[in-house]
């Protein structure tokens, strides 16, 4: 996918303008991009529109103008662009009791290691393969950014309606299933086309 820049930015003023409207297309863009799997991950899968609107975001609530500080939001969140013939997504550990936080942050560790997190499509796997410096030893984020490379079997597998295509979850302290719906296979078929 193409990088972001400065260009497909609207300045501050003109987004605070449009943004109502922008907002109601990016929740209905991700609506179709967001998948839980089981009631403790949830996955969005990123693209370009998603990450714009993630800028923007940014750009409003911190209040930058400065063109140097807009470029890191840019190569931040570049760096999350699904490239041609891979998915990006978000992964969201879901938890809001404040009193079982930490027991399920503790069953969570391990998670961003090894084969884990699944994409299962025409009968092949692949492992999400998660962005470093999210984890180590004794403690585990709730956000994570994990990147898939279907082959060009499981590709052709996630254009056939009649396929059945599932993300997973295996670990130790977690373990769930999901089947992709077709709206969100669409979505992951133009990211892979880039």
């Amino acid at each position: 996918m193409n990088q972001l820049t400065h260009d497909d930015l609207i300045a501050l003023d003109e987004y605070e303008r449009q943004r109502e409207a922008y907002r109601k297309t990016i929740i209905e863009l991700k609506r179709r991009r967001r998948i839980g799997i089981g009631d403790k991950v949830t996955m969005v899968f990123e693209n370009r529109e998603t990450l714009r609107f993630q800028i923007q975001e940014m750009i409003r609530v911190e209040r930058i103008v400065d063109r140097q500080k807009v470029q890191d939001e840019l190569d931040v969140y570049n760096a999350l662009l699904p490239s041609s013939g891979e998915l990006s997504a978000t992964l969201l550990i879901e938890l809001t009791e404040a009193d079982t936080m930490k027991h399920w942050l503790d069953l969570f560790m391990g998670l961003d290691h090894g084969q884990k997190l699944g994409l299962r499509a025409g009968g092949e796997v692949v492992y999400g393969e998660f962005e470093g410096g999210h984890s180590h030893e004794t403690k585990i984020s709730a956000v994570h950014f994990v990147r898939f490379r279907p082959t060009p079997a499981m590709i052709t597998a996630l254009a056939d309606p009649a396929v059945r295509v599932a993300l997973s979850v295996r670990h130790a302290g977690y373990e769930a299933d999901a089947e992709v719906p077709w709206t969100m296979r669409q979505e992951w078929l133009s990211d892979l086309r880039g």
